[in-house]
C-alpha cells in the first residue's frame, strides 16, 4: 500500500500523533482531581504525543515533525471550525444533549483550542531545536537525554500557556489555581517522560529492525 516500510511507520506514527492531539483539545475541559492534586483530563493523551515526536525526530528528522506539526495545526482550526458550527445550530427538542450542555462541554473546548494553537506550535518547534541540539552535542548517543530534555522544556511551554489561555484569560479559574493546575500537570507530564524513557527504547529498536529488515 505505501512505497516503503519508512512510509508505513510515518503514517502510523503520525496517525497517534494527530489523533491524540485533537483528542487532547477536545476533552480538556475537564479537570479531575488525583489525591491533592487537580489537572485537566487532557493530560492523558499527551504522552503518545511525547512518544511520536520522539519517534519521528528519529527517524525523519526536523522537517518530519515541523510539517506534521503545522498539519496538525490546521486540523485543530478545523476541529475548532466544526465545533462553532455545531453550536450555533439549534438542538431539537427531544434531543439527549441540550444546546446549554454542548456549549458547556465544547464551547470551553474552543478556548482550550484557541491556547493550544499557539502553545502546540511553539513548544513543538522548541522540542525539535532542542531534541537535535542534544542529538547533536552526544553524537548521536543517550537516546534518554534527548527525548527527556526536549520534553522537559517544551511541556513547560505547552502547559503554562495552555491553561492560562484555556482557564486563566476566560475567567474559569483564578491565578492562585492557574498555578497550581500548570505545575500538577507539568509535574505529571515530566514524571510520565521519564516512565515512558524504557517504551522509547523499545520502539526505537522495534521501528529500526522493522525498516532495515
Amino acid at each position: 500500500m505505501f512505497s516503503s516500510k519508512k512510509d508505513t511507520v510515518f503514517i502510523i506514527l503520525a496517525c497517534f500523533f494527530v489523533t491524540n492531539a485533537i483528542v487532547a483539545e477536545l476533552i480538556g475541559g475537564k479537570l479531575i482531581q488525583i489525591g491533592p492534586f487537580t489537572m485537566s483530563i487532557g493530560i492523558l493523551p499527551w504522552p503518545i504525543v511525547f512518544l511520536t515526536t520522539d519517534l519521528i525526530n528519529e527517524y525523519f528528522g526536523k522537517s518530519g515533525v515541523q510539517k506534521l506539526t503545522i498539519i496538525t495545526v490546521f486540523l485543530i482550526i478545523y476541529a475548532f471550525i466544526v465545533l462553532y458550527a455545531g453550536m450555533q445550530v439549534k438542538a431539537t427538542s427531544f434531543s439527549p444533549v441540550n444546546d446549554d450542555n454542548f456549549r458547556a462541554v465544547f464551547g470551553q473546548s474552543m478556548w482550550i483550542i484557541v491556547g493550544s494553537i499557539i502553545a502546540f506550535l511553539v513548544s513543538q518547534l522548541v522540542d525539535v531545536f532542542i531534541f537535535w541540539f542534544l542529538r547533536d552535542k552526544t553524537g548521536g548517543k543517550h537516546l534518554w537525554l534527548r527525548s527527556t530534555g526536549s520534553t522537559v522544556i517544551s511541556q513547560l511551554i505547552d502547559t503554562f500557556v495552555v491553561l492560562g489561555i484555556a482557564f486563566w484569560l476566560p475567567g474559569k479559574i483564578n491565578g492562585t489555581q492557574f498555578l497550581n493546575l500548570a505545575l500538577t500537570g507539568y509535574t505529571c507530564k515530566l514524571i510520565i517522560a521519564v516512565l515512558l524513557t524504557p517504551v522509547i527504547y523499545a520502539l526505537h529498536y522495534s521501528i529500526g529492525k522493522y525498516i532495515k529488515r
